[in-house]
């Protein structure tokens, strides 16, 4: 085989990517890799991990708040500098660490963002490269929010790599990204502003428990504007200026940083995908059920810019699993994805997995939808914690759980227990019989159901 010619050529090398290019090489294919960012991708570099250890210092925090005077005496203050440089102590090493285990394994690497060139040549550093199969694992990178001026908006890379907390920051956007940073940077003493296109944060959520954690998050501090559309962003010396429509008037907020968190959408921008004969979409790249494109036989897409994803790392390896029998094997293995929990790691987390209430009703003839706020739990009191609530969905007929969404300590644990629930199909008598640890927050589910 020619230098520059692979038999799996894959551009991205998050999870999806380096899962794909390691099965491929065990299998004796020989196989590239490129990225045009640091190697490790989004997850371990610039997004889920480096963002918990951050949130660990918040959790102290809130903790020890809620127990002032309850047996703690002072509340700690986030040393934001300090907990910077904690945070790099694990993202540091995560590129040569990841670089070291592909080349060890035999896999070549590229430091360039491919662009397609016919259906099975890309041209990257340069060099021309054919590959059989070329696999798009690129994942996902902020939307952009099209107004004048959008230059100055800062991103959550800029966010997560911040050296010293602004005074005040605004953040555009009411989704995961803003809720969680929101949070993080209101605890941490800054003033906070989310702005927001629609009438609620975290649209995908339960209402219920969205109001809950909406009307907690201003007990922090934190300030929502909704259906305010942006129109210009200014930069001054110290502060910028952020211009917004709301029901036909013009209005304006100054802020010392103003980020765009208005969600991400697939990277694709740069790899020319026309002249590879990849069609594609706002959703990704369009695949078949062996994540195949359906425009392009030699290519596959896994990961975050599939058309077949939920952003979320244990699907992106999954994907890469499927993606790496196929091209081994033939396409025989097809995409099958069980119900998947979600999360918001705000404090508390908001947490759901199944249907929402209103999927329920119009899925189901009869159901039960089990609601309460349920601060006043002892598992709640013993921390004083202050929210604590639930919405439970079962089909009536089966007695089966069909949703969850928790709000609460821990409820990014505990919705793992519905999560194994509801995919084995099991009723409210099944989690009422089995014996969990006492007291703990899983054990509460027996009265949930």
């Amino acid at each position: 085989m020619e230098e520059n010619a692979f038999d799996v050529f894959v551009i991205g090398s998050g999870i999806a990517g380096q899962t794909v290019a390691k099965s491929c090489v065990e299998a004796g294919l020989k196989v590239a890799i490129a990225d045009n960012r640091e190697f490790g991708g989004t997850c371990a570099n610039r997004g889920c991990d480096p963002k918990k250890i951050l949130l660990g210092a918040m959790e102290a925090y809130e903790l020890s708040k809620n127990l002032k005077g309850k047996g703690v005496t002072k509340t700690p203050k986030i040393n934001w500098g300090k907990l910077q440089k904690y945070k790099r102590n694990f993202t540091v090493n995560v590129p040569v660490a990841t670089e070291r285990v592909l080349k060890e394994k035999g896999i070549h690497l590229f430091h360039q963002s491919p662009k397609f060139i016919d259906e099975r040549t890309l041209l990257v550093e340069g060099k021309k490269i054919s590959a059989q199969k070329i696999v798009i694992a690129t994942g996902q990178v902020p939307r952009k929010i099209e107004i004048k001026g959008s230059k100055h908006f800062k991103n959550s890379d800029d966010f997560l790599n911040l050296k010293k907390l602004p005074e005040h920051i605004v953040f555009v956007g009411g989704g995961y990204i803003g809720m969680e940073f929101a949070h993080m940077a209101a605890r941490a003493g800054a003033k906070v502003t989310v702005v927001d296109t629609g009438k609620r944060p975290l649209h995908a959520f339960d209402p219920d428990l969205v109001k809950a954690l909406k009307k907690y998050s201003e007990s922090l501090g934190i300030t929502f504007i909704f259906e305010a559309k942006p129109t210009s962003l200014k930069k001054k010396r110290k502060k910028h200026i952020l211009s917004y429509e709301v029901k036909g008037d013009i209005k304006i907020i100054e802020a010392h940083m103003i980020f765009n968190t208005a969600g991400r959408v697939p990277a694709l921008a740069e790899l020319d995908l026309d002249k590879g004969n990849v069609d594609f979409t706002d959703s990704g790249v369009v695949t078949n059920d062996f994540l195949q494109s359906k425009s392009n036989v030699n290519v596959y897409a896994c990961g975050d810019v599939s058309d077949k994803n939920l952003p979320l790392t244990p699907l992106s390896g999954r994907q890469g699993y499927v993606v790496a029998e196929n091209i081994i094997n033939g396409n025989k293995k097809e995409l099958e994805v069980p119900v998947v929990p979600s999360v918001v790691f705000t404090l508390p987390n908001l947490a759901t997995v199944g249907y929402s209430e209103e999927e329920a009703r119009a899925r189901y003839k009869n159901i039960i939808v089990n609601y309460e706020v349920s601060t006043d739990w002892f598992n709640a009191k013993r921390i004083n914690a202050p929210l604590y609530a639930y919405k439970v969905i079962l089909n009536e007929r089966t007695r089966e759980i069909v949703g969850a969404h928790l709000i609460g300590p821990d409820a990014g644990e505990t919705i793992n227990i519905f999560t194994m629930a509801i995919n084995n199909k099991m009723t409210d008598r099944d989690i009422k019989s089995t014996i969990f640890t006492y007291p703990s927050w899983v054990n509460d589910i027996k009265s949930m159901v």
